[in-house]
């Protein structure tokens, strides 16, 4: 006699497994219904415009995190300071809390026979636990970006924004740039998750699945703080955390973000499918299947290892730069651009005859250490002298900059002299004492930029 395999159509119906639909919703349910996880929610929708309010309207400003120093003069600078912030700390966190919970919650109230019981099947059963932890990490997102948008245009209203340029982004500019900057870090908050899943189906009941993602994070971000090859720096999941801000230059530098956008999307799919995988294969009738170090070590952390292996490979294949990518010559022509832009927002303050980045000419000249040719690499020992030239005035003027420029090419122009260009943080205008724009300000380096051409504001005048 041969056996006739059974399929679920010719399964009894009180016997069929439930609908992703259902399992889905029931996943949800029991989500939200976690006191901690409905505090998180509502912190995540109150606290950021709280936050961004109180500092728009403190006298002293984080002027030490990108675009800091602009919350003063725009409601879109707060939003951005969350999201740096969010990228660091906020999302790792959260990440660990939601997907890095989801399966091993049932590991610690040993709950697995009754959900098969009323699902039966390890499949759907993962795909809902894994859409309802999605879903909460997107609504989390949305009430930071949300959140922060309201409080910082509640506290200072809907005023253009200076970019990492120097060039001023109008209002609308700034809202879909500040939007589409949110919106990038999906990519590496759902690798996090990705790999929460994988960490809460592998460890199980053990705390270390919970703090996985955060654990990762955390070990990307001291990645990013070395002087790492330009390959292996976006090859890291994490790095659309921080390419971002490559969105508010002129002209956008997407490529370092693009492809930090596209490993993070890769992490996500290929941690997500480990954990299917694994979850599908185990064994519910023995308790201590779901929590084997062994299996932990050689199903989920070796194929990551070689995941990041083959992406830095990828990487390094397809972009051109092989070092630090901080070069003199994009230092020298990302200053004299943003220099540029400033000193046209410095003569508008000061009611002077307008002025074009084209009949500046600004130029910079660079040395790192005292090396004057062929410097590279971050630092804070950097030291640029600004030239511009003023229509039907012969003589160059001349302003000292001291720069701190960290590896992932961000920049803090520090003025040095003269006075009355960018050696104090106030200007005198006709109607009082206003911020200088060329006092200090923040820049970025492209850093699969080309070195070609020469570094001064006429490649993109502005009328």
């Amino acid at each position: 006699m041969t056996a006739t395999p059974v399929t679920e159509r010719d399964t009894p119906l009180a016997a069929r497994p439930v609908s992703v639909a259902r399992g889905y919703r029931f996943e949800l349910v029991k989500l939200v219904s976690q006191w901690r996880i409905r505090l998180v929610v509502l912190a995540c929708w109150i606290a950021p415009a709280l936050f961004v309010a109180a500092v728009s309207r403190q006298g002293s400003l984080p002027v030490d995190t990108l675009f800091g120093r602009w919350m003063h003069a725009t409601g879109w600078a707060g939003p951005l300071v969350v999201l740096g912030f969010s990228g660091q700390w906020a999302l790792p966190l959260l990440t660990s809390l939601v997907a890095g919970d989801v399966f091993a919650a049932e590991d610690r109230l040993g709950t697995w026979r009754h959900l098969l019981v009323a699902i039966r099947s390890p499949r759907r059963i993962f795909a809902a636990k894994a859409l309802a932890s999605l879903s909460v990490i997107v609504v989390l997102v949305a009430g930071l970006a949300g959140s922060s948008v309201v409080g910082g245009l509640a506290a200072v209203g809907n005023q253009p924004l200076v970019g990492l340029d120097g060039g001023l982004l109008s209002a609308g500019d700034a809202a879909g740039q500040v939007l589409l900057a949110w919106a990038c870090v999906l990519a590496p908050t759902l690798a996090l998750a990705g790999i929460g899943l994988l960490g809460s189906v592998t460890l199980g009941r053990s705390p270390m699945g919970l703090l996985l993602p955060a654990l990762v994070a955390l070990a990307m971000q001291l990645a990013q703080m070395l002087p790492l090859p330009v390959p292996v720096r976006l090859a890291l999941p994490g790095y659309a955390f921080i390419g971002w801000k490559g969105l508010f230059t002129t002209p956008e530098q997407l490529g370092p973000l693009l492809i930090g956008i596209v490993v993070s999307l890769v992490w996500a799919v290929i941690a997500t499918v480990l954990a299917y995988l694994l979850f599908v294969r185990r064994d519910f009738t023995n308790l201590a299947d779901g929590a084997s170090p062994r299996r932990a070590l050689a199903a989920g952390a070796l194929p990551l290892v070689g995941l990041l292996a083959v992406s830095v490979g990828v990487v390094a294949a397809a972009v051109p730069s092989t070092g630090s990518g901080i070069q003199q010559t994009k230092v020298e022509k990302s200053l004299a651009v943003a220099f540029a832009h400033l000193y046209r927002q410095q003569t508008d303050e000061l009611h002077r005859p307008a002025v074009t980045e084209a009949q500046l000419k600004s130029s910079a000249a660079c040395t790192k250490g005292g090396v004057p040719d062929h410097a590279e690499g971050a630092g804070n020992d950097w030291r640029c002298v600004v030239s511009w030239h003023l229509p039907d005035v012969e003589a160059t003027g001349t302003a000292v900059y001291q720069l701190d420029i960290t590896p992932d090419g961000r920049f803090v122009a520090d003025g040095d002299g003269p006075k009355e260009v960018n050696g104090y943080f106030l200007v005198r205008t006709p109607i009082g004492d206003a911020p200088n724009p060329l006092w200090q300000f923040d820049g970025n380096v492209d850093l699969l930029g080309t070195t070609k051409g020469q570094s001064h504001a006429g490649n993109t005048p502005q009328a």
